[in-house]
């Protein structure tokens, strides 16, 4: 049975990917096959002669499987806008089941995926869906990158209580001190052991230029996810 995963953040910018990215390099060890998954992307650039988005190029390199940008990263939108907006400017519409078929042919060829989301929980996708909705679509155990910056013990709280209301499993967290100079940073990773009820999954370092492959040592991956 392959494992499926759906990281979201507190906010955007939090380093949700190179968390996904490492997480991949984690699963690697105990999973042969392993994938991630961009569903929306906002922000497109040329990358060997193709458009593509930064996050989705990371995310393919920590991968051991080679799949068709369809799958991994279905909705590529121009601007790196929400995406309801970058969408509407492009003229493109998000489908919510479209994206779950993608994750399904994902899932047929791998054992573990890792799905990225937009922004953080609750980011609008469309007119009336955000990224909550497809989570739940998806249906698959949620874990929170949570950005170390003053601010964040809001941010955390509140994501993790939408998580639970929309009815899904908060399966752990990972802690990123992206701001090297935040004041008190473990006394905030403390007060979130205990009030967030979720395993600590991962303590990622501040680093200039992270590298997904060192970092998936910082990952202690509880069962059932290993």
């Amino acid at each position: 049975m392959t494992l499926g995963l759906f990281i979201t953040g507190t906010d955007t910018s939090v380093g949700k990917t190179i968390a996904c990215a490492a997480l991949l390099h984690a699963l690697a060890h105990t999973h042969r096959r392993v994938v991630g998954m961009k569903p929306v992307a906002a922000g497109a650039a040329l990358h060997e002669g193709q458009w593509t988005n930064e996050d989705a190029v990371a995310l393919r390199a920590a991968s051991t499987v080679a799949v068709p940008p369809a799958l991994d990263n279905p909705v590529l939108l121009p601007e790196p806008l929400s995406p309801h907006i970058a969408a509407a400017r492009a003229g493109q519409s998000i489908s919510v089941p479209s994206i779950v078929q993608s994750y399904q042919a994902l899932a047929a060829q791998a054992d573990a995926v890792v799905v990225e989301g937009a922004g953080g929980f609750h980011v609008p996708l469309t007119a009336t869906e955000t990224g909550a909705d497809l989570a739940l679509a998806l249906n698959l155990p949620v874990v929170l990158v949570v950005g170390l910056r003053l601010g964040c013990l809001n941010h955390a709280a509140l994501t993790a209580e939408a998580i639970r209301a929309r009815g899904l499993t908060l399966a752990g967290w990972v802690a990123n001190r992206m701001d090297p100079g935040m004041q008190a940073p473990q006394e905030n990773i403390d007060w979130l052991r205990q009030h967030l009820q979720a395993p600590l999954w991962a303590d990622i370092p501040y680093r200039p230029h992270p590298d997904p492959r060192t970092l998936a040592t910082c990952y202690r991956l509880p069962a059932p996810w290993k």
